[in-house]
């Protein structure tokens, strides 16, 4: 009811009668105040004047069920939202879901994460109040070797949301990166539970850095956030929902193909090393191509020294730019 609430408040342009709330609603007035009173207690300014009403003044960053929901515009994805301060990851948390029963687009996010964990086992941490660590739970009818594809499908939508929300023109580093300005933002992991050849469940984890304003020594060069690259701190729970929805909307153009067909031309004009050299790291063996961009199959395409050119899969394949990390 809290969300439902918030919901209303943030989309009226003026104050919304306690009498209205109740009518839409379907509650008492003593719930609404009882609502209202618990949402001041987490920090929302909310004015109330007699016989005008309640009228949303501020509200604080917060990625609580109520906030998010109360931004969220999707059908099926987020619609069983999980919100959490502290966990230890949000990709472990939606294979304990699903494996608990839960539902195709559940989403669970965290203020903090204690041991999230990127591509090829590093370590993806979220310290509280400054980023957004999320995962949500699929369950596609597909093939399981099309369901690599699907970070790349998430780096689209991040971009996206990205855009929409802050202005911000990022770019991505295939197959799992964002990238602004040189730098990451956002890093992707996709992992999947299989019986036999058959997809079980699918789990999506991203983590972008949004109000973080410095990094250590060792990241400073590799490593930035929306509020370094903005000038100025960006509230989270719009650009979860914006996530959220850009990815529903992706998804189901994946679906139509189970390639990437219909994304492949914008996926490639945001690729930020396309006709670029790069190196292809395998193991202990270092190669240099030309990147020109990924086919339908999210592969990147590489072009060696004699014009010929292959195909990459993601696996365990590193690709960084010869000049730095793009």
């Amino acid at each position: 009811m809290k969300s439902k609430i918030l919901k209303e408040l943030k989309n009226a342009d003026d104050y919304v009668s306690g009498q209205q709330l109740c009518e839409r609603l379907g509650v008492s007035r003593t719930a609404i105040w009882k609502h209202i009173k618990a949402l001041r207690a987490e920090g929302y300014e909310i004015d109330s004047v007699t016989n005008k009403g309640y009228k949303l003044v501020m509200e604080p960053d917060l990625l609580t069920k109520e906030e998010v929901s109360s931004c969220l515009h999707t059908r099926w994805l987020g619609k069983d939202l999980h919100c959490y301060e502290t966990m230890d990851s949000t990709n472990l948390e939606i294979r304990r879901l699903a494996e608990a029963g839960a539902k195709h687009g559940t989403v669970a996010i965290t203020e903090e994460q204690t041991m999230g964990k990127g591509r090829r086992g590093r370590s993806w941490m979220a310290e509280a109040g400054t980023g957004i660590a999320m995962s949500f739970l699929l369950k596609p009818q597909i093939e399981a070797q099309n369901s690599s594809m699907l970070t790349l499908v998430t780096a689209l939508a991040v971009n996206k949301a990205i855009c929409e929300i802050t202005g911000i023109c990022a770019k991505i580093k295939w197959p799992n990166d964002i990238i602004v300005n040189g730098k990451k933002i956002c890093g992707i992991l996709t992992e999947m539970s299989l019986q036999m050849d058959e997809i079980n469940y699918i789990v999506v984890g991203l983590g972008i850095n949004v109000n973080i304003d410095h990094f250590p020594e060792d990241l400073i060069d590799k490593a930035t956030s929306l509020q370094v690259e903005g000038g100025r701190k960006i509230k989270r729970a719009p650009l979860v929902a914006k996530v959220l929805e850009c990815f529903e909307k992706y998804y189901e153009l994946f679906l139509k193909t189970e390639d990437l067909s219909l994304l492949q031309d914008e996926y490639n004009k945001l690729l930020v090393h396309t006709d670029q050299k790069i190196k292809v790291v395998r193991g202990s063996k270092e190669e240099t191509f030309l990147s020109r961009g990924i086919n339908h199959r999210g592969e990147l395409l590489v072009e060696d020294e004699d014009g010929k050119v292959s195909e990459v899969s993601s696996g365990e394949v590193s690709v960084r730019g010869i000049l730095g990390y793009v």
